[in-house]
């Protein structure tokens, strides 16, 4: 009888599904933002496909995601149950805010998603096309106000490549960053703000409502299932796509950085995140490993120099 009862418990055990360590993402932005609807969707995608039984997020918002990432440097060193979402606003936050911990100070996993910016007008924006802002851009740089995220984010960045591109001085750019869509988005509809920019997501039920025109968006080529031209077509070669990364705690071993990696291409591969990036409207841009790391470094030297010529960084 207890042989008997030891391998049914045995048994019980391996019918039960293999779980993986807790974990606990911190996304370093206010609840809402692109970082927390990442840090969000894996929480319920890890759980949804088995990835993991419990996973908790938290938010620590505050300076382009350098808050956050330094107190996830300096706690959650050696543990392998926590990991930090970020993405291309943080390389641009890091070098802006002079930030003493970058990314060299944890331990990158993989890029996960890509959105393309959008830039948008009020509906009664005497602005009909890009070509029209581009215009009013070259005549007077600092009449034309743009509203976006942080200072030296993605949004920032693609403003002043515009610039550049169109011929003008991006440090004469007018540029008002918001720490939060909400509040962009309102100075945007109230016609505050000459133009907005910012991911696709954050305008798409005004845009679609009529509240705002999208006049272009910054994909090489125009996007299924948007109405609207590339800011190429307008004559500026310009292609700009943010992107999101999860990445795990430094002073890991080689085992521990395997297993979270492990379970990151698991989230990936899964139908459920497939499904969540349909309809998010993320691109699927999974990367990880030495290919990640390379892409990384690549994409931080390029946001330098950009950031040097919007005259953020010296």
């Amino acid at each position: 009888m207890k042989q008997f009862f030891l391998a049914s418990m045995l048994a019980g055990a391996l019918a039960l599904p293999a779980f993986a360590a807790d974990y606990t993402i911190m996304a370093p932005a206010n609840p809402g933002g692109g970082w927390d609807q990442t840090a969000r969707s894996i929480q319920s995608v890890m759980q949804q496909e088995g990835i993991s039984r419990n996973v908790q997020v938290q938010n620590v918002p505050g300076a382009g995601g350098t808050i956050g990432l330094a107190q996830f440097a300096s706690q959650a060193s050696g543990n392998p149950n926590a990991l930090i979402v970020g993405g291309y606003v943080m390389v641009g936050a890091i070098l802006t805010n002079k930030s003493p911990v970058s990314l060299k100070d944890v331990t990158p996993i993989a890029r996960l998603t890509g959105e393309y910016e959008a830039i948008v007008v009020p509906a009664s924006s005497p602005l009909k096309t890009m070509s029209d802002l581009v215009e009013a851009l070259k005549k007077d740089p600092g009449s034309v106000s743009w509203a976006g995220g942080s200072a030296g984010g993605t949004d920032h960045i693609a403003v002043g490549l515009i610039a550049k591109a169109a011929g003008v001085d991006p440090t004469k750019i007018n540029y008002i960053a918001f720490s939060g869509g909400g509040e962009a988005l309102a100075a945007i509809l109230g016609s505050q703000v000459t133009a907005g920019i910012s991911g696709y997501g954050e305008f798409e039920s005004q845009v679609k409502s009529g509240a705002l025109r999208l006049l272009a968006v910054s994909s090489g080529e125009r996007l299924d299932g948007i109405d609207a031209p590339t800011i190429k077509e307008s004559g500026l070669d310009v292609v700009v796509e943010n992107w999101r990364m999860i990445a795990a705690a430094p002073g890991l071993s080689d085992e521990q950085k395997a297993a979270v990696s492990s379970d990151v291409e698991k989230l990936a591969k899964s139908a459920g995140w497939q499904e969540l990036l349909k309809t998010k409207g993320w691109e699927d841009t999974y990367l990880a490993g030495d290919a990640f790391n390379e892409q990384l470094a690549k994409d931080i030297s390029a946001t330098e120099g950009v950031l040097k010529d919007i005259g953020l960084v010296q």
